[in-house]
């Protein structure tokens, strides 16, 4: 058991090893009600949400999530979201555990619009079921017709007999769903996920196995990936990053950072022997000249691997470079990402 964002967590109940096989063979359980959770609503909360996030919540129907990002007026990141449009007047955001407070103020300070920002982490527990045998697992216990829900969807019914959000997304690579349901049937439920998952193998899984899983899928985590020194060009990101929406927090900063971007998010395989981790330095023909956010085994392609930001003119598929390990430069190779893709491991 770790401490992670002021909550008490375990790194793995049996092994992080297995836990990770059960996610990308069976199904997988994570307790994540450590994530925050902030309601807008109000007349005007598509213009909120909009002018906060740099994704474009305009194109959201009932039903629909994005990913999506808080952003600083200079461009970096305040913390990587996901957007669920309830209803016209009802956006539900999933923010990042550490971050929910931080969050909740900056909505609350760039606020000039007809919405109302609720700090509502307190009313919900989220659960995440992943892996292959996910929808078999929980479909036992709803009358929801999961197989309807697509990717980035979600339906307000129940989990359990007990109202639950389940929105068909997830942070490790794999198909899934996050369930969102009130803290008092928290445990109820729990086990009864456990046993409904029993005959596929289900385990459950702790923050060891999300941080693999995540990484070979290469999902960004805040205070590695992301931070406020850090835009998304840089990490990749400008995907999620509509500028042709109109005006958005941090955008006037984006439109002078796009054209010179310096430096680029890259994937890594280690050639030589050694474990890249976060912080290691990362050296181009001797000299330093980038760092590694995230590295470490990978269980599935039984690699060791990792993400390192390079100078955009180096940042290479197929170059070769050097990662300081306890003061010996080891061989890496750049190499393209995600290093798994469902269904072509």
């Amino acid at each position: 058991m770790v401490d992670f964002g002021g909550w008490e967590m375990p790194v793995y109940y049996t092994s992080i090893l297995e836990e990770h096989h059960a996610v990308r063979r069976n199904v997988g359980l994570f307790d994540v009600s450590h994530m925050g959770e902030i309601d807008i609503r109000g007349p005007e909360a598509l213009r909120l949400v909009n002018y906060a996030a740099t994704n474009d919540a305009g194109r959201l129907v009932p039903g629909r999530a994005q990913y999506s990002a808080l952003l600083y007026e200079h461009g970096g990141f305040v913390d990587d979201i996901l957007v669920h449009m309830v209803a016209p007047d009802h956006y539900f955001l999933c923010v990042n555990a550490a971050n929910q407070e931080k969050d909740y103020r900056h909505l609350q300070a760039i606020n000039r619009f007809d919405a109302e920002v609720e700090f509502s982490s307190d009313r919900y527990v989220q659960l995440a079921i992943q892996g292959p045998r996910a929808e078999a697992t929980i479909q036992k216990l709803t009358p929801v017709a999961l197989g309807a829900i697509r990717y980035y969807h979600f339906v307000d019914g129940e989990v359990c007999g007990r109202p639950a959000r389940i929105a068909r997304t997830g942070y490790t690579g794999e198909d899934g769903f996050e369930i969102y349901i009130a803290p008092e049937g928290a445990v109820e439920t729990w086990q009864a996920i456990l046993e409904a998952g029993a005959e596929f193998s289900i385990r459950p899984c702790g923050l060891g196995a999300r941080n693999t899983l995540r990484l070979e899928a290469r999902m960004a985590l805040y205070g590695h990936e992301i931070d406020a020194s850090i835009n998304p060009f840089e990490a990749e990101l400008a995907w999620i990053v509509k500028l042709e929406k109109g005006d958005f927090h941090g955008r006037q900063a984006l439109l002078k950072l796009k054209d010179s971007v310096r430096r680029k998010l890259v994937g890594f395989e280690m050639r030589g022997r050694g474990v890249a981790r976060d912080g290691h330095p990362v050296y181009l023909d001797g000299r330093p000249a980038g760092w590694v956010t995230s590295g470490g085994p990978s269980p599935t392609l039984n690699k060791n691997i990792g993400l390192a930001y390079l100078p955009v003119a180096a940042a290479e598929t197929g170059r070769l470079i050097h990662i300081g390990i306890r003061g010996h430069q080891i061989e890496a190779l750049i190499v393209p990402t995600p290093f798994y893709k469902r269904g072509k491991s």
